[in-house]
């Protein structure tokens, strides 16, 4: 007759995953998402009567978009592989 094994039998395997970004990149994406959000708000108040007439809209949130996701969104992700590539 052939046992099978139990859950009790078998050995555990710990688990030794941690998370891969720190608090320092999770701050860093959380302002540049905040940014973003605040890009967004001054892109909705230029929009009244059918006309773009508020220079923040225009010009400035535009601006305040590109700096959210081409410039803080990826050096807070760049930040966490910089300093795990030093420490190795």
């Amino acid at each position: 007759m052939v046992t099978r094994p139990t859950l009790a039998k078998k050995q555990q395997k710990s688990s030794n995953w941690t998370m891969p970004w720190t608090k320092r990149e999770l701050i860093g994406l959380g302002v540049g998402i905040g940014v973003i959000v605040v890009g967004y708000l001054l892109m909705s108040t230029g929009l009244s009567d059918g006309n773009w007439d508020n220079p923040l809209a225009v010009s400035v949130a535009p601006v305040v978009l590109v700096i959210g996701y081409c410039v803080i969104i990826p050096v807070a992700i760049m930040l966490g592989s910089f300093k795990k590539d030093a420490s190795q």
